[in-house]
């Protein structure tokens, strides 16, 4: 005699078992979701990443929707003292906002809690600091900033940013200026003809090291790079060595190796040759071959994803 068939393999609908089942499921779909980007539609997005990843001194004043003469003055900032969101004070006889990407806590929801901190610092007093929990309204960056704008970016080997031209260190947070300052490394942000990403070269010591903050979708570049590898031009000359790669804020970041004994101006060329590569790589939508795929799973092997 058989067994019996059972009505269904599922849990009952309604049951506890339904709703850990389908939670299960939802947090299983959210991790194969792509990672979000929170300042896409922005055209400096990959910039914004690298100063709230691992730039350490740099400021850009920024170009704000509201008109300049019914507000202050904003720069954007690597990290304030005490890495606080926002603050204000008096500059040259004028109010002017400070916000900081990199901030501690770190943010959760990095564009909604900068945005209200841009509506903050455009309108504050002298000597106030934002407080987020306090903040009365919650723009998108859109509604704040000018999508369009490409971020000047003045990129500092100390902090003396910090205070005011002409003032002096507070006493109280002298050491940590001098701690700050010790850790700041020589730091360059490259340009390729094609305006493509945001290239960033830092002298780590033994070696100097380029982050190069790409906006194309992950699939298409790391396509594209396993092109490159496969045919040896995975690199930028002569003394560079591709490292890897890692994930942040959505975006996919190539790292190459360099020798330090050259000035961050003369990759330049290798830079330029390297992005031109990658252009023809990425618009071809050819299938990979196995070398390819070989060097596309390499690629994959050596990532890491930082948020």
């Amino acid at each position: 005699m058989g067994k019996k068939s059972k009505r269904g393999s599922g849990p009952r609908p309604g049951s506890n078992r339904a709703e850990r089942v389908a939670a299960r499921k939802a947090r299983q779909a959210a991790s194969m979701a792509p990672p979000p980007r929170p300042f896409a539609g922005l055209a400096s997005e990959c910039d914004f990443v690298a100063l709230r990843t691992f730039v350490a001194s740099a400021t850009a004043r920024l170009e704000l929707t509201e008109p300049a003469d019914t507000r202050n003055d904003v720069s954007l900032v690597t990290i304030l003292p005490g890495a606080g969101p926002a603050l204000a004070r008096e500059s040259n006889g004028a109010t002017e906002g400070l916000v900081g990407l990199q901030t501690e806590p770190d943010r959760m929801a990095p564009a909604v809690e900068l945005a209200a901190a841009i509506a903050w610092a455009a309108h504050a007093e002298a000597g106030s600091e934002f407080d987020l929990e306090s903040a009365d309204e919650s723009p998108s960056l859109d509604e704040v900033l000018k999508a369009d704008a490409i971020l000047d970016i003045t990129v500092h080997q100390d902090f003396s940013w910090w205070f005011p031209e002409g003032t002096e260190v507070p006493a109280e947070i002298a050491p940590m200026f001098e701690r700050a300052n010790e850790s700041v490394l020589p730091t360059a942000r490259l340009v390729v003809d094609s305006g493509s990403g945001a290239p960033w070269w830092v002298d780590a010591g033994e070696r100097a090291h380029l982050r190069w903050i790409r906006p194309e979708p992950e699939d298409d570049l790391m396509a594209a790079m396993a092109r490159l590898h496969a045919a040896g031009r995975l690199t930028m000359g002569e003394g560079s060595r591709f490292a890897g790669s890692f994930r942040t804020h959505g975006l996919l970041v190539p790292v190459f190796d360099l020798d330090n004994e050259m000035h961050h101006e003369e990759w330049q060329a290798g830079l330029n040759q390297l992005d031109q590569w990658l252009g023809e790589a990425l618009a071809d939508s050819s299938e990979l071959t196995i070398a390819e795929r070989s060097s596309r799973d390499g690629i994959r092997g050596r990532q890491v994803t930082l948020r």
